[in-house]
């Protein structure tokens, strides 16, 4: 913590720090930890952190904050951005809402919802008071957030391995076959690159795959890991962060608004490639500098699994005109700490 802090008093003018409120907010890492640890660690920084720093700070400032929370946090930072909240704009799409038991409905501009495919529960609906004091009731918001495990690029390739494996060992069983269990008679997996070979090994189990780059049957096989959530996409906007950026600019050079049909089209080229095509494109730096041979290997699967989470998990309709890709907003990157900032101090005075 102390070159973060470091840094912080350093940038912030030294008459000042009395005054500037200093707000330790801990995530996945932490959220991990038994509770014991958890209490220990924050216990620890209330304790050590005033010996070394003057900043405005207290026990209430220390804190593990759940996914929801950050998710709520990562919301507020994305809108602010965009503008969201500002009151007066007469180009900008509108919604009306009623809010609690006022009488009348509010006029206000559209917000954006969010998605993330990062580590990707029970549904939370969350609704907090933006405005400068608990009277304001003009900006007061109920978001919808859920988290769903296991939805990860990462998390979700592992879940299907396993459910290959698990689907070949017993088909093998049942016929007599030898399919997936030497390198000569592998499985021949649709969601790699052609030729590409590699193995599975879970416990004393071990699957032989090699790609055969059928981007449709990919997706196909992935339909039993989604879940799905229910949106309503009428008058709606939405932005896609982390996975759902790198697996359409990384390699498809396709990030910003998304298009289903041009998507399609390009994974399935890219897909169909034979996988020493591929390592020559990127040893020749026909990628994105984001990209690296990970992301190479398993472009193909993780195109096929954003396609379904969108369409069939979240059933974003296929002509959808308002989802788009990005890591960068007004050339910013857009963090949850820029939200929870913004929460924390919301009924802060102005001077």
């Amino acid at each position: 913590m102390r070159p973060l802090l470091r840094f912080a008093a350093a940038h912030v003018p030294a008459p000042k720090h009395k005054e500037t409120p200093l707000y330790v907010l801990c995530t996945a890492g932490m959220r991990l930890l038994p509770q014991r640890q958890q209490a220990a660690i924050l216990e620890d920084l209330v304790q050590n952190i005033p010996l070394e720093f003057d900043f405005l700070f207290s026990k209430s400032h220390a804190e593990v904050i759940s996914g929801k929370q950050e998710g709520v946090y990562a919301w507020i930072g994305i809108n602010f951005v965009l503008g969201r909240f500002d009151h007066e704009d007469e180009e900008a799409a509108v919604v009306t809402v009623a809010l609690g038991d006022q009488a009348e409905s509010l006029v206000r501009k559209r917000t954006v919802g969010i998605l993330d495919m990062g580590a990707f529960s029970s549904p939370l609906l969350a609704e907090f008071n933006l405005g400068c004091d608990v009277q304001h009731s003009g900006h007061v918001y109920r978001v919808y957030v859920n988290t769903f495990l296991g939805f990860g690029g990462n998390f979700a390739r592992q879940r299907y391995e396993e459910l290959v494996l698990n689907q070949t060992h017993a088909h093998s069983r049942l016929h007599g076959q030898q399919t997936g269990l030497s390198a000569e008679t592998p499985f021949l997996d649709p969601c790699l690159p052609v030729g590409l070979e590699d193995t599975v090994t879970r416990g004393e189990r071990t699957l032989h795959m090699r790609g055969r780059g059928d981007w449709q049957a990919c997706a196909k096989l992935l339909q039993p890991l989604l879940g799905g959530a229910p949106i309503d996409f009428s008058n709606s906007e939405f932005y896609g962060f982390s996975e759902f950026f790198y697996c359409t600019e990384d390699v498809l050079r396709l990030g910003g608004y998304y298009n289903a049909p041009t998507f399609t089209a390009a994974a399935q080229e890219y897909c169909s490639q034979r996988w020493e095509v591929l390592t020559k494109r990127f040893r020749g730096g026909l990628y994105s500098s984001h990209a690296d041979e990970h992301r190479v290997k398993y472009q193909c699967f993780k195109s096929a699994w954003m396609y379904q989470v969108l369409h069939q998990g979240f059933h974003f309709p296929p002509d959808y005109p308002s989802l788009r890709t990005a890591q960068l907003v007004y050339d910013r990157e857009v963090q949850w700490t820029l939200g929870a900032i913004l929460y924390k101090t919301r009924f802060l005075p102005l001077r």
